[in-house]
C-alpha cells in the first residue's frame, strides 16, 4: 500500500515509536501519580519528560502548561468550552475543521455566543479582515494554522498580535502544522495551541495536547482523579492536573515522546519541504491535465504544508476515485469533505468534496509517480 493520507494520521511511524511503546507496555506501564512503586514512578517520568519535550519544541512558558488530551478535537473543545462565557463574541473562519466549527456553531445556536465566520480568499485569511471583525465583546479568535483541506498556511503572527492588542484570546488549531512548521510560543502571542499527537509528531492515535498560556484560565470540563491531589472536593487549580482528570494514555504518550525526539533530531522544516516538493509534482501534473483536473486553493510552496486537494473531473465522484485507487492501485488517499464543509461550500465542491493527498516523510517520488499514473489510468478509462 502506498499511503498518502498523513493529514489524517501519519503512517508509518518511525521505528523508535513502535519500540518505545512496546517496551513501555511490557515493562513500565502503570498508573502515574497514583502509587509510589517504581512502575508508577516510571509512568510519571514519561509524562514529565514529554511535557519538557513539547515545551522545548514549541518554546512555551513552562512544561506544566502542556495538557495531555485524547486528540486535537478534545483539546479544541477543552479550550473553547473552558473559556467562553454567555454573551461573548467569537471569531472563526470558513477554513476550519468541524472540531472548531461544530462546538462554536452549537454555542451560537444555543444563544450562548455570537459568532463571526471570516471568509478566506483562495485558501488564505487576510489579517486585516480578521482584525476588522474584532468587537469590544470579542473574547476568542479560533482559527487554523494550516487548512486541513487545502494545506494553506495562515498568517497567524499578525492575527495573534492584533488579538492580543484588543485584549482577546487566540486559539490556534495546529493539527496540520505541529511538527512540520516552526511554532514559537515565545515569539508569537498565542494563548492556546491545540494539536494531535498522531499526525506530524508521529505518536499513536489517542494522543494530543493543549498549551494553556499564562493569560488564560480555563474551566475544567473533565473532572476526576488527578493522582497528586486526592483531598480537595473539586478539581485542583494547578496545571496540568486541573485539566487532566482520569488516567492518561501513558503508553500512547510514551510513543508520542519517541515521536517528538525523532522530530527534534530531524528538524521541523525538512519535513515540510520534503512533502511540499512531492506535492509540486502533483501540481505540475494537474497543470498539464487542466482540462479534467484542478487544485483547490492557491499553490504557494512557501506557504503550504503537505496536504493538497484535487478537483476531480466532472462525472467522477471523489469517493469513486478513492475506492478505485485503493482496490485497483493500492493507493490510500482521502476523498470527501474532510470534516470541513464550510470551505468546500466556498470552493464549490460541496457536497461531494475533493480528493486529498498528503504525503509523509517516508514517501518517495516513486510513490507519487504511481499515484499520478493511477489518476491517468482512471481518467482515461472513465472519461
Amino acid at each position: 500500500m502506498i499511503y498518502l493520507d498523513n493529514a489524517a494520521t501519519s503512517f508509518p511511524k518511525p521505528e523508535s515509536v513502535y519500540v518505545a511503546m512496546d517496551t513501555f507496555a511490557r515493562t513500565s506501564i502503570a498508573n502515574p501519580g497514583r502509587s509510589g512503586h517504581r512502575m508508577a514512578l516510571a509512568s510519571e517520568r514519561i509524562l514529565d519528560d514529554t511535557r519538557h519535550l513539547l515545551n522545548r519544541l514549541f518554546r512555551g512558558e513552562s512544561p506544566d502548561r502542556w495538557i495531555f488530551t485524547l486528540n486535537c478535537t478534545d483539546a479544541l473543545n477543552m479550550a473553547i468550552k473552558g473559556l467562553v462565557n454567555p454573551g461573548d463574541h467569537v471569531i472563526t473562519s470558513d477554513l476550519e475543521h468541524n472540531s472548531v466549527s461544530r462546538p462554536l456553531r452549537a454555542l451560537e445556536k444555543a444563544g450562548v455566543i455570537t459568532l463571526t465566520r471570516v471568509a478566506s480568499n483562495d485558501g488564505y485569511l487576510d489579517p486585516a479582515e480578521v482584525t476588522a471583525a474584532i468587537t469590544p465583546k470579542t473574547r476568542l479568535v479560533a482559527i487554523t494554522h494550516a487548512a486541513n483541506v487545502l494545506g494553506t498556511l495562515q498568517p497567524i503572527e499578525p492575527i495573534a498580535a492584533a488579538v492580543r492588542a484588543a485584549g482577546a484570546f487566540i486559539l490556534i488549531d495546529a493539527a496540520q502544522s505541529a511538527g512540520v512548521v516552526d511554532i514559537d510560543l515565545a515569539r508569537t502571542p498565542i494563548d492556546m495551541l491545540a494539536f494531535p499527537g498522531h499526525k506530524a509528531l508521529f505518536g499513536p492515535t489517542g494522543t494530543g495536547a493543549l498549551y494553556v498560556g499564562p493569560r488564560v484560565t480555563l474551566r475544567p470540563w473533565r473532572e476526576g482523579g488527578t493522582g497528586g491531589d486526592s483531598s480537595t472536593e473539586v478539581q485542583p487549580d494547578a496545571l496540568p492536573f486541573k485539566m487532566e482528570g482520569g488516567t492518561p494514555n501513558v503508553a500512547g504518550i510514551a510513543g508520542l515522546k519517541a515521536g517528538l525526539e525523532w522530530v527534534l533530531e530531524r528538524g521541523v522544516e525538512p519535513g515540510r519541504l520534503h512533502e511540499v516538493n512531492l506535492l509540486q509534482k502533483v501540481v505540475d501534473w494537474v497543470a498539464a491535465h487542466a482540462d479534467h483536473w484542478g487544485i483547490l486553493g492557491a499553490w504557494d510552496p512557501d506557504r503550504h504544508v503537505g496536504a493538497l486537494s484535487l478537483r476531480t473531473p466532472e462525472g467522477l465522484a471523489p469517493s469513486d476515485i478513492g475506492a478505485m485507487l485503493d482496490t485497483s492501485f493500492a493507493v490510500a488517499i482521502r476523498p470527501g469533505l474532510h470534516c470541513a464543509p464550510y470551505i468546500h461550500k466556498r470552493m464549490g465542491t460541496f457536497p461531494d468534496g475533493s480528493l486529498r493527498l498528503s504525503p509523509g516523510p517516508f514517501n518517495t517520488e516513486a510513490d507519487i509517480e504511481v499515484f499520478l499514473q493511477a489518476l491517468g489510468a482512471i481518467t482515461e478509462g472513465m472519461l
